[in-house]
């Protein structure tokens, strides 16, 4: 794991809106080499937008790298798209290719979830964003909602470690030649700002527990206020007993959740923890107004992230996800000003009394969901060891 390191500049992007324009201008900027990594690249007028930049680099000498899910590769990228970022000079790879229904193994379950791109060892990008138009959400009209950080500074060379080792990694797997490092150094990056942040990564190795830890030695050691926005959000026993002893200490804690339904089965089964925190004073809030993807949080206004990782099962035990972790009053009270807003214009507060007041089917079909969700955990082999630390408890 990656220590915090000061100098850095970090800044708040607000959706697609804000992230694709200054990812353009970083690119059409580059002039020595792009790594972008992404679960989702489509094949719509953002994912056409990118590939243009992208090229375009390629096309005056710029050394241009995209690792693309398996996966969301299946679903979202086409094979003109592919042929023309190819044909365009872009070297381009796939993580865990194997994705057809008749081969299922459990292992195919791990996903590359991040969302990253670096620039000239000087600047790079983190967050929930997909190349994907924020339109581009089956069913929902409204634009999807999510959080990004610019980036420069030291955590720049974090940022480069990782998306070097995951590319000679991958690479390596697939049987190809590589010219990047398996085992590359933290390249040393200028400092530039004033901010203090680190990357966080997760995998299926070393850092399995990275992000989850982050999160909970912030979550123990919070004194006034916890504030998490997820898109989805099935915490394991030992984050729901975090949140409901900080509850119980004194801290305000708030997590702003989606009411949009996306994957239902999952949906339906993260409500059956809602009862045990609300009774534990954790206050739930869910945002209605358009689809909430965002994988952000705030701690007593001078810790916050930025990421790719849920808090659900996915996220937490199976897939590779980075977020960004900053130490900062400033960026702090930047991001909670922004969830603020949310809590008061756009969600729906779930109140203990009238959610313990459910219909007794209601009640039934949601545990029944979330029943679901955890036997398929097991079936797949994950979950098991949390499942026996809660019943030692």
């Amino acid at each position: 794991m990656f220590r915090f390191t000061p100098g850095n500049a970090v800044e708040l992007l607000r959706s697609g809106r804000e992230l694709f324009p200054a990812l353009v201008a970083a690119i059409d900027a580059a002039q020595g080499e792009v790594w972008l990594e992404t679960y989702i690249y489509a094949d719509d007028p953002t994912g056409n937008l990118i590939a243009d930049a992208l090229v375009r680099a390629a096309n005056r000498g710029v050394t241009v790298r995209v690792l693309v899910d398996g996966w969301g590769a299946r679903h979202y990228l086409t094979d003109a798209l592919e042929r023309r970022l190819r044909d365009g000079g872009v070297k381009l790879l796939k993580y865990r290719p194997e994705v057809a229904l008749w081969q299922f193994r459990s292992h195919r379950l791990r996903r590359m979830h991040r969302k990253v791109c670096r620039v000239d060892r000087a600047v790079a990008f983190v967050g929930g964003i997909n190349i994907i138009d924020d339109m581009n959400t089956p069913g929902h009209t409204p634009p999807r909602l999510d959080f990004a950080v610019r980036v420069r500074g030291p955590v720049v060379g974090q940022i480069i470690y990782a998306t070097e080792r995951l590319w000679a990694l991958v690479e390596l797997l697939q049987f190809e030649t590589s010219d990047v490092p398996l085992f590359p150094d933290v390249p040393a990056v200028p400092r530039v700002g004033m901010q203090t942040a680190k990357l966080v990564t997760r995998d299926n190795l070393r850092h399995r527990r990275d992000i989850e830890r982050a999160y909970l030695a912030a979550i123990r050691t919070a004194k006034r206020e916890i504030i998490i926005a997820n898109a989805y959000f099935f915490p394991g026993v030992r984050f729901r007993h975090a949140l409901i002893a900080a509850a119980g200490r004194g801290v305000k804690v708030t997590l702003l959740l989606q009411a949009r339904v996306e994957y239902r089965l999952l949906h339906y089964a993260s409500r059956a923890l809602y009862g045990q925190l609300l009774a534990a004073g954790v206050a739930i809030a869910e945002y209605h107004r358009s689809f909430l993807h965002a994988k952000v949080a705030v701690i007593d206004e001078r810790w916050a992230t930025v990421g790719s990782s849920n808090i659900d099962p996915y996220s937490l035990l199976m897939a590779r996800e980075a977020n960004v972790f900053v130490r900062d009053a400033r960026f702090a009270d930047e991001l909670r000003v922004e969830l603020m807003a949310l809590l008061a214009t756009g969600t729906r507060h779930v109140e203990h009394e009238q959610w313990s007041g459910r219909s007794r089917v209601v009640k039934v079909l949601t545990w029944m969901a979330y029943g679901c969700v955890r036997g398929l955990m097991l079936l797949v082999g994950y979950g098991g060891a949390e499942w026996f630390a809660r019943r030692r408890r």
